[in-house]
């Protein structure tokens, strides 16, 4: 009988944001060209934070079923629904995707990317990441969650790297592996203030131009998102 029960999972903020765009755009209450309202009024719309929003046009636009252009916002594409049927439902399955094939995936992007930064930086790009380490730690200090610091943080750092494709990749799945860190481990000060060190290390790597040196601070870095990932397949195996 056992084979007859299928698994209940729970769709998460991100899965059900994107349902509900899909949803719209297929009834045609969305149409070619037409613009989202801005990440803030429809986050407070839907009762969730900004960056769930966020997480989702992301997705979406990385699929092609959104665009953001500038000076206009986010529009809706132009895309048949037959694929874009198929396209959402990609989307959703990579919301289910093994948690330690997540990681493990962005310990490759972040490691090669912090390298790539070291070497292809820019003043500017230096001054943007140094501008998200402060922000981290603005944050820290006030004793509140810095997620969306962290995140920022690391994406500065996949600009720098003047790879486009690393850091849509990195957009896709960076924010689930954070906001699922932060719910199951919870992070005191203590941590926080690691975390804080390591960002300040691969700075100052990236700031000398250390390639090596930057991608194993990072990867030291990532080591309890690493841990954690297995501690999860073991609560579950």
């Amino acid at each position: 009988m056992l084979e007859h029960f299928h698994e209940i999972s729970s769709e998460t903020p991100v899965d059900k944001i994107i349902r509900q765009i899909r949803d719209l755009i297929t009834s045609s209450q969305l149409n070619s060209g037409d613009r989202l309202p801005p990440e803030r009024k429809l986050a407070d719309r839907l009762g969730v934070s900004r960056t769930h929003v966020r997480g989702a046009i992301r997705k979406l636009e990385f699929y092609g079923i959104l665009k953001t252009v500038p000076q206009s916002g986010t529009l809706v594409s132009g895309i048949g629904i037959t694929a874009l049927e198929g396209l959402i439902t990609d989307v959703i399955k990579l919301e289910k995707s093994d948690f330690t094939s997540l990681v493990e995936t962005r310990v490759i992007l972040e490691t090669h990317g912090a390298k790539l930064a070291a070497q292809r930086r820019t003043p500017e790009d230096i001054a943007e990441i140094k501008k998200a380490l402060v922000a981290y730690e603005q944050q820290v200090i006030k004793g509140n969650s810095a997620v969306e610091e962290d995140l920022m943080f690391h994406l500065k750092i996949a600009e720098a790297s003047k790879n486009t494709v690393l850091k849509s990749l990195m957009l896709i799945i960076t924010p689930d592996i954070i906001n699922n860190f932060i719910q199951f481990k919870v992070c005191d000060d203590q941590t926080n203030k690691e975390v804080f060190k390591d960002h300040q290390a691969i700075l100052q790597c990236i700031i000398e131009g250390d390639g090596a040196g930057a991608s194993k601070v990072m990867e030291e870095h990532l080591k309890d998102v690493v841990d954690f990932s297995q501690s999860v397949i073991a609560l579950i195996t």
